[in-house]
């Protein structure tokens, strides 16, 4: 009996806080509103395992049920403002950091040598890649990192616009993760999203030699502060480059890699060439 004690009071540590906090904000408006957990359950089209579960902070809760909850309590927008902060906290742990900072980015410059960036997958793409994990994810977690990796790509499309370039190695774009129909799939949402006037996608074809990129992928950004920041990650592990020194260098060599890669036009007629033969 101890030892299931731990094992739960374990379990219930990794809650990340958000979640936390949004569940007890969310019982104190059920309460208020003299709703039992499963006549709030009912009322937003969950069920009680899953309502009893997003107040208890052992799951998340996803969009649509806060649109329902922020109804159906009346609650003035004080679930909604966390909506944000509850999906960034579905991404792996060591991410969540420079995601925090990515969302006050003016722009954002990234190379990309094995794998189509994040802010570039589709579903199935992003899904794969979780899905393919080691060691293995449960299905939940897949789901929720999935569903985190979509949410960040509203910085594709938000008001006002950020400055977005993206340097691909073409090795990430001719390794068909997934499968060829998914492959297939992403590459076409590659044109797509490469004709965002916001958007530059660049393709750095095999045979260059040596260029700055082979030491590894990185991004560097700018915030609305205008205060310079890189990230650099390898098997899990993320770290944020603060230090201005080194936040030029990332500049200089990103800068050296767009000048080496095919133009965004060139860029464009080989992903479609690629997405034929896929």
């Amino acid at each position: 009996m101890a030892n299931s004690r731990i094992k739960k009071r374990d379990k219930d540590d990794d809650r990340p806080v958000i979640w936390v906090g949004y569940g007890k904000l969310l019982k104190l408006f059920r309460e208020r509103a003299h709703y039992t957990q499963q006549a709030l359950a009912d009322a937003v089209g969950y069920s009680y395992e899953q309502a009893a579960s997003i107040e208890q902070g052992r799951r998340p809760a996803k969009a649509a049920f806060t649109e329902a909850a922020e109804r159906v309590l009346d609650a003035g927008g004080a679930l909604a403002v966390l909506q944000d902060d509850v999906d960034r906290a579905k991404l792996p742990a060591f991410f969540r950091d420079f995601a925090l900072i990515e969302t006050e980015a003016v722009s954002r410059f990234s190379y990309d040598p094995l794998l189509v960036p994040g802010l570039l997958q589709t579903e199935e793409y992003a899904r794969a890649l979780f899905a393919g994990h080691c060691p293995p994810l449960d299905d939940e977690i897949i789901e929720q990192h999935t569903e985190a990796r979509l949410n960040r790509q509203k910085l594709l499309t938000r008001t006002p616009l950020v400055d977005l370039s993206f340097v691909i190695e073409d090795a990430a774009l001719r390794n068909p993760i997934g499968g060829p129909e998914v492959m297939r799939g992403q590459l076409h949402r590659l044109l797509e999203l490469g004709a965002l006037r916001n958007v530059e996608i660049q393709v750095m074809p095999s045979g260059r030699g040596f260029h700055p990129g082979l030491n590894g992928a990185f991004v560097v950004l700018e915030t609305l502060e205008h205060r310079q920041v890189g990230y650099v990650e390898s098997q899990e592990t993320g770290v944020v480059v603060s230090d201005p020194a080194n936040v030029s260098a990332f500049g200089l060599r990103y800068g050296k890699l767009r000048s080496q890669a095919l133009n965004a036009e060139e860029s464009a007629r080989l992903v479609e060439r690629l997405a034929g033969e896929a």
